[in-house]
């Protein structure tokens, strides 16, 4: 029998790493994909169900919200306007990207289907949902989608303009948000309504409807430029998200500088306005107690006087030398 032919030592590491890679590939990939969980499908207002989720980023800040007029294959077509804020929770995923957290069970501002809505707070975008049924809450069909066509982002995002002399003295931070958008569906879209959304640090964001006027083809792109406006006085680190169809499109940070015009305003009052007070203070108390006329030449008086009183004073009062005159003439 000829003898068998073995590997070389050497291989055997290199195999042993393969087996390795490949053994892992299929989790890592898996846990790429952010999935969300409930406890029920179907549960009463009042009550509550527990969200787990796996696949997330770690150390990540989500929102939970129960929203209505969704669905998980559309998402949330109505935006977070159709969603109960106000009961939301958050949660941060562990260091594998898990999380489990029980949230209360409330009916949304717009009708069923409802979904509980989970969605990244700071970082890179990601959401999932998970399609809820609540017991007693009107049901709606979702309202068709007449236009076929699906943006996606083909570019970054950047923030055209700066602040000036007004914005350094308290007036509303703007800029214009710039973004190049692409028609990956099949239909034309047509005068889309994007969601604005500014949001300091960890809160959430305050979304506004922009509508750009204009076609996008099917296979088509188009640059897309929307006001962006703070409040009077806004200053920190702001983030600006762009959402279009219930779906996150771009998010760009923004660093806002602090007002120092007001600072010095202020400091420039604290000022003024005491020197201002102090000065009316001495006008009403020179008015009140006026200086009297004569009071200002009683000391040449009495100067005048004593100097009389020394011309006519008789000579034995006189100096000596003035002694030694009277006496030789």
């Amino acid at each position: 029998m000829p003898p068998a032919v073995r590997p070389p030592y050497g291989s055997l590491p290199v195999l042993l790493a393969l087996l390795l890679v490949l053994a892992g590939a299929g989790p890592a990939g898996a846990a790429e994909r952010p999935v969300v969980e409930l406890s029920a499908s179907q549960a009463g207002t009042g009550g509550s169900v527990t969200v787990s989720g796996s696949g997330w980023r770690p150390r990540a800040l989500l929102t939970l919200l129960v929203c209505g007029q969704a669905e998980p294959k559309r998402g949330v077509t109505g935006g977070t306007n159709s969603c109960a804020n106000a009961d939301g929770r958050a949660v941060t995923t562990d260091a594998q990207g898990r999380f489990r957290r029980a949230l209360p069970v409330v009916e949304p501002p717009l009708p069923c289907p409802c979904v509980v809505h989970v969605a990244t707070v700071t970082g890179a975008a990601a959401e999932a949902d998970a399609a809820l049924q609540i017991a007693g809450h009107t049901v709606e069909p979702l309202p068709a989608d007449a236009a076929g066509g699906r943006l996606s982002l083909l570019a970054d995002t950047r923030l055209r303009g700066s602040g000036g002399l007004l914005t350094w003295f308290g007036s509303p931070p703007a800029r214009t948000l710039v973004v190049t958008v692409g028609n990956v569906g099949t239909s034309p879209v047509r005068d889309p309504v994007f969601k604005v959304g500014t949001a300091r640090g960890v809160f959430a964001p305050e979304w506004q409807d922009q509508r750009w006027r204009g076609t996008i083809r099917p296979g088509g792109k188009a640059r897309i430029e929307l006001p962006v406006e703070l409040a009077a006085g806004a200053h920190g680190d702001y983030t600006v998200t762009l959402k279009y169809g219930g779906k996150v499109l771009a998010e760009h940070p923004w660093g806002v500088g602090r007002p120092w015009g007001v600072t010095l305003f202020w400091a420039l009052v604290l000022l003024v306005v005491p020197a201002a007070l102090f000065r009316a203070a001495l006008a009403v108390v020179d008015r009140v107690h006026p200086r009297r006329p004569g009071h200002a030449a009683r000391p040449a008086r009495r100067l005048r006087l004593s100097a009389a009183r020394r011309s006519a004073a008789p000579p034995w009062f006189a100096p000596e030398a003035d002694r030694s005159e009277a006496r030789n003439p």
